[in-house]
């Protein structure tokens, strides 16, 4: 039994699928995944002997700069990436009995599957991506700012920009694979029985008022996409992690040993708004409270506090660690709202504070940790020193760590566990 599992983004993309492919294989199952070049994805695959097909661009040359890439650049990237998809997945899915793809950027594969005659399967990591008359779509950009605020309108608008950035691109290529066209491509990439990867305690599946949730790994009705009328199936597994129990560095462990918890703040791949990491610090100093920054892809470092190096030594700088590991040993975690993330704050039980960017899943996540009252969530672009102040409060406030211990208590460590079973057994 073979799989191809396909994504494309930074590493909270990436890092599911890999815990995908990890049960897959202690099933017994061959998993290839095409996903981005960059060298800490290939040396992770390698790693575990998944063989990885590269497809398009490294991400992290792509995230480089101090902010989204223009509309122009990011539709000429869009199409790029589809021909690149088509040329290469033919190829990696050859021989496999399945295809599971992560993300609305896999156009290709659902078509590739079908020309393939494999089963296909479209997953996503947080319920805003799935058309729901509960919620709006999510920001995608360099598409243009809809003007209403209304959920079922909004996702017709949605799936508009999608057919005018892909279906024409996408029909093109179906005809040379003898396929019939399809008429709404996000629909087609999504299928009528997608998988979401999330902890159900944390970000849930609210189905339409007449379909409820059956179940975690249940099916949910919702309506449809555009007129929110016709009925998808959607199968909750639980978040996709492996445990990660690397130890953490000695440096590291001689700064957390050395006075109370500290606060942490990193933004993992994102390039956080100007002089937030340095506010932030600063807020956190004012509640007397020591600061871990994680330097992550936009090389955050010590020097925050007015461009001085003022010689304190309650601030520590550190690069790519388990946070599994840490966040149990910090007083909160200030982050930009990745999916990854927050689920692994959350599951440690740590208040957090998320100052997210206005894109993808993003801004979804800060408002499920406020929902939740396991935190706080701000407006990363409009961000105020005394909505910063009133936020670190929240988080080192007991009540809050309080709420984030008995949220971590119900959520699920299967969920990978649980997707692979389901695909090994649908296979079979």
């Amino acid at each position: 039994m073979r799989v191809l599992l396909s994504t494309y983004g930074t590493r909270g993309d990436v890092e599911p699928l890999v815990a995908l492919a990890v049960r897959l294989r202690e099933l017994g199952v061959e998993v290839r995944m095409c996903a981005p070049p960059d060298e800490e994805f290939a040396r992770r695959l390698a790693d575990l002997d998944v063989r990885l097909v590269p497809v398009g661009p490294p991400v992290k040359e792509l995230m480089r700069g101090a902010g989204v890439p223009s509309a122009a650049d990011l539709a000429r990237y869009r199409t790029e990436m589809l021909d690149a998809q088509f040329d290469l997945f033919p190829v990696a899915a050859d021989g496999c009995d399945a295809l599971v793809a992560a993300g609305l950027a896999q156009i290709a594969a659902r078509s590739v599957a079908e020309a393939a005659d494999i089963r296909y399967v479209y997953t996503c990591y947080a319920a805003v991506n799935l058309p729901s008359p509960h919620h709006a779509p999510p920001p995608r950009p360099g598409w243009p700012e809809p003007g209403s605020s209304d959920n079922r309108t909004l996702w017709d608008l949605d799936a508009r920009h999608v057919n005018a950035q892909f279906r024409e691109q996408l029909n093109a290529h179906r005809a040379v694979l003898g396929l019939p066209p399809v008429g709404d491509v996000r629909d087609h990439v999504y299928s009528d029985r997608p998988w979401l990867a999330a902890d159900p305690v944390l970000g849930p599946w609210r189905g339409t008022p007449d379909h409820g949730v059956t179940g975690v790994t249940g099916v949910a009705g919702v309506a449809g996409v555009a007129d929110m009328t016709d009925v998808i199936d959607v199968t909750q597994t639980g978040a996709w992690f492996l445990p990660d129990e690397r130890p953490l560095p000695a440096d590291l462990l001689a700064f957390l040993d050395a006075g109370t918890p500290p606060v942490y703040v990193g933004f993992g791949s994102m390039t956080p708004a100007p002089d937030i990491a340095r506010r932030t610090v600063e807020a956190i100093r004012a509640q007397g409270r020591r600061v871990l920054v994680s330097r992550g892809w936009a090389e955050l470092d010590l020097d925050l506090t007015d461009g001085r190096d003022d010689g304190r030594d309650d601030c520590f700088a550190i690069g790519e660690v388990s946070h599994q590991t840490l966040f149990p040993r910090v007083a909160a975690v200030v982050h930009h709202g990745g999916a990854g993330t927050t689920q692994t704050a959350a599951r440690a039980g740590t208040p957090q504070v998320v100052v997210p960017l206005r894109l993808a899943d993003n801004p979804y996540w800060a408002g499920r940790v406020a929902d939740l009252e396991i935190g706080a969530a701000l407006d990363g672009p409009a961000l105020t020193d005394d909505a910063l102040d009133a936020a670190i409060r929240t988080v080192l406030a007991p009540g809050t760590r309080a709420r984030a211990e008995a949220v971590s208590a119900g959520m699920r460590t299967d969920g990978a566990e649980t997707a692979a079973r389901l695909l090994y057994d649908a296979l079979r």
